[in-house]
């Protein structure tokens, strides 16, 4: 056996194999992400502070704040975009309204003999 190497002892007959169980992966809310790269900008803290008390990994807090420089003003933005399609939509609307009506009163003048 090499030095440093540790001997694990194969199972018996009989006996269960222990496996390891792995991990999942931590999933975070944007509102905690949120929350903890604010701090972050704040700086009344410092990263391994702020890893400590959330028990998260100093470059995951150092992206989160990031993101947060890069697409804060996002916040701030038209929060109902779907309004644009909707007066484009009544737009359109208006204008084939409009040329039918224009189809209808020429029909109305030429045909007004036969109606």
């Amino acid at each position: 056996m090499r030095p440093g190497v540790k001997e694990i002892p194969l199972p018996q007959d009989g006996e269960k194999k222990k496996m390891s169980v792995k991990k999942s992966r931590r999933k975070f809310s944007a509102e905690f992400k949120s929350k903890v790269a604010f701090e972050a900008m704040q700086e009344k803290s410092t990263l391994s502070e702020l890893s400590k008390r959330y028990e998260v990994h100093p470059n995951m807090i150092t992206q989160w704040k990031k993101s947060l420089k890069e697409n804060g003003f996002k916040v701030f933005e038209d929060a109902h975009p779907e309004k644009d399609d909707r007066d484009k939509l009544i737009e359109s609307l208006y204008k084939e309204i409009g040329s039918l009506t224009m189809d209808v009163n020429f029909l109305k003048k030429k045909l007004g003999s036969y109606l």
